[in-house]
């Protein structure tokens, strides 16, 4: 029998909450005329947009709300600690949530300036009350549409500077770089747009689209070369992509997702390789390697672990040349069980299913995405920096005593080690 024929099943109920587009990107000129082609399809549509040149020197923010008919409001916020969680709890989180009770059958677009990134805002939008409410209440999240302009887009990508060197950070401790914020701007998203209207289809463009494609394979991937209203808001408005449930950019392998895919023949000369290994980095020699890695390769991401620190899950992320890696917490055959429960069901599903029986959950996930490298010498770089079966025999209480020029940079609290 049809589930729609049983009997005493209930109707399912119209989501009725206006719907929240997230457009980023770090070519504001490109997101903005798409949310111009937004509002061309639906004049009642609001689009929320915020110009953050001032925070760092000034502590302000502004923010612009317009629909098809122009522009509605221009504020200036003065924000007492000047920093982008400050903007996003202070000021972004009220307006959304004032604008869906004031114009509840009107959806949001909100057009995030360069260096503000999807997940923060997505997190907040996902978790944060307001008012004593949930503000999933009143809006929900939608889609997060990553827009990349072919004009720029392969040059931030592998671009050697920080946020500040353009005056785009946004509080004086931003560290961030300019190709790691653009790169996970992308990959955050769940739909990918290549923008290029009025622009003849040509190699470069066919080469970027595969580009976009291998950083952000789990996205959906859109080539925008007509201004056309109509067919862009059919494919963004109300998709219902966004998964609030979804792994976190940083711990998709733990959990049993993909980290990226593996290409390794050029397409349009564009290669892709995930490497994966059980066995420990040696961290004197994956330390000597780090250049060379960098080096050939556009992008990077995904999880491994160091001999010398055998609890540490170490987060890879690497761009423009330079390499930032941070601690995921402990490994689970280095957490007490009465810890595992801290862990998602996925994970710990996960690690159950390849456990072990030597270094339990313990492995490497890399995944690597650019432009005429050959995948098989990077792999055979990384095999060199894993531990030889000599040095593997060892055990881990010698690997410990390994001179480690990562020493102090992952702390995780002892366990009890399996």
């Amino acid at each position: 029998m049809s589930r729609l024929a049983q009997p005493g099943a209930a109707p399912p109920q119209a989501d009725l909450r206006p719907a929240l587009t997230l457009m980023t990107g770090f070519a504001p000129d490109a997101t903005d005329a798409a949310a111009d082609l937004l509002t061309s399809a639906d004049p009642t549509l609001l689009v929320v947009g915020y110009d953050l040149g001032a925070l760092a020197d000034e502590g302000t923010v502004r923010r612009t709300v317009r629909d098809g008919s122009g522009l509605i409001e221009d504020e200036r916020t003065a924000l007492e600690h000047g920093c982008l969680s400050c903007t996003v709890r202070e000021d972004l989180i009220p307006a959304l949530v004032r604008l869906a009770r004031t114009r509840p059958a009107s959806d949001l677009v909100l057009v995030l300036p360069p260096n503000m990134e999807p997940e923060t805002v997505a997190a907040a939008c996902s978790w944060t009350h307001h008012d004593g409410a949930p503000v999933t209440d009143a809006v929900r999240i939608d889609s997060v549409v990553a827009v990349c302009d072919p004009a720029s887009l392969l040059a931030t990508l592998d671009s050697d500077q920080d946020l500040a060197d353009r005056d785009l950070h946004a509080a004086d401790d931003d560290a961030r770089s300019v190709a790691d914020t653009a790169a996970r701007q992308i990959e955050y998203a769940d739909t990918v747009l290549l923008w290029a209207p009025g622009l003849d289809p040509d190699f470069e463009h066919a080469r970027l689209a595969v580009l976009l494609q291998r950083l952000n394979p789990w996205a959906r991937h859109l080539v925008v070369d007509e201004a056309e209203p109509a067919w862009l808001s059919t494919r963004l408005r109300r998709s219902g992509r966004f998964d609030p449930d979804g792994p976190e950019p940083y711990g998709r392998g733990l959990e049993g997702y993909a980290v990226g895919c593996h290409e390794p023949e050029p397409d349009c000369g564009v290669v892709a390789a995930l490497y994966r290994a059980r066995r420990p980095f040696h961290p004197g020699r994956f330390h000597r390697a780090l250049s060379t890695i960098t080096e050939r390769t556009l992008r990077g991401r995904g999880h491994l672990w160091l001999a010398s620190q055998p609890d540490a899950i170490v987060a890879w992320e690497s761009s423009g040349g330079g390499v930032s890696m941070g601690e995921l917490g402990r490994w689970l055959a280095a957490t007490p069980d009465e810890e595992w429960d801290d862990s998602s069901p996925e994970r710990r599903v996960n690690a159950d299913l390849h456990w072990d029986p030597d270094y339990g959950d313990r492995e490497i996930q890399l995944a690597f995405v650019g432009l005429h490298f050959a995948a098989d010498e990077l792999t055979a770089l990384l095999d060199a920096c894993l531990l030889t079966d000599a040095e593997a025999a060892q055990g881990r209480a010698r690997w410990r005593e390994y001179e480690d020029p990562f020493a102090g940079c992952f702390e995780v609290n002892e366990g009890n080690p399996k």
